[in-house]
């Protein structure tokens, strides 16, 4: 008994493929080259409290850049439960993921974290220039949320009431 047209094509169409290195040599990937590609694991990450805030209030990780010098830049913030910034403005857009947790935001310049909504790991915000915002993470929440953060600097960070702090415990 024969083999089907389809089960002979499949067997034939491998035989020849298995057959392409022995015809041309033996093919052979560059090993990674760490000044091309650079990796840097979770334990090699530097997280830093965020100046002036509580402890495990927010924390900052910055990939590449610098959002008060001049160019791109691309960091990483942690918000933890119960801490939400300030109403606040930048002279630039902000891009941002949400790498993990819930992330909570609302627009405006008057606080109230129960307008918040809720942005889960997986999503995309745009922090448009000049207008206020606030965010972090509700009282309620269980995990940190991480928020992945690039765009041109220098962002002019400005607190809409400067005379209060640029964090809200609720």
């Amino acid at each position: 008994m024969t083999a089907p047209t389809s089960n002979r094509r499949d067997v034939l169409t491998a035989s020849l493929l298995g057959a392409l290195p022995l015809a041309f040599g033996q093919a052979a990937a560059s090993p990674l080259d760490p000044e091309q590609t650079i990796i840097r694991l979770p334990n090699q990450l530097v997280w830093t409290p965020t100046p002036t805030y509580p402890d495990h209030c927010s924390d900052r990780c910055a990939l590449t850049g610098d959002s008060n010098g001049t160019g791109f830049y691309y960091t990483l913030v942690r918000w933890w439960p119960g801490y939400m910034s300030a109403p606040h403005t930048y002279t630039t857009d902000r891009f941002c993921m949400v790498v993990s947790g819930i992330w909570w935001c609302n627009s405006g310049p008057d606080f109230d974290p129960a307008f918040c909504v809720p942005v889960p790991a997986g999503s995309f915000v745009r922090r448009v220039a000049g207008t206020p915002h606030y965010d972090g993470v509700i009282r309620p929440g269980t995990e940190p949320a991480v928020i992945a953060i690039c765009g041109q600097a220098p962002v002019n960070y400005r607190l809409v009431d400067p005379s209060q702090p640029g964090w809200r415990r609720v």
